[in-house]
């Protein structure tokens, strides 16, 4: 399985977006500041994600969400 997720970060408010096929790894990989991305904006809490059955879905869903209608998508339905 792969898993597309949003985590807002509780320090800067800001919304990330990606894709793993391992979620609970990869949010306690942003949590502990392995990312180098994201390790000065942490802590996160998982906002919302989306199950697939292969990475080529998980990605073009994680594209779509980066877009400027997917991140509109985003703060409709999650703030």
């Amino acid at each position: 399985m792969f898993y597309v997720y949003v985590i807002k970060s509780l320090k800067n408010n800001r919304n990330y977006i990606g894709q793993t096929n391992n979620l609970k790894k990869r949010i306690e990989e942003r949590n502990s500041g392995q990312s180098k991305y994201t390790s000065l904006t942490r802590p996160f809490k998982l906002i919302h994600s989306e199950e697939f059955d292969n990475r080529t879905d998980a990605v073009r869903r994680e594209l779509f969400l980066k877009s400027g209608q997917g991140r509109e998508w985003i703060k409709k339905n999650f703030g």
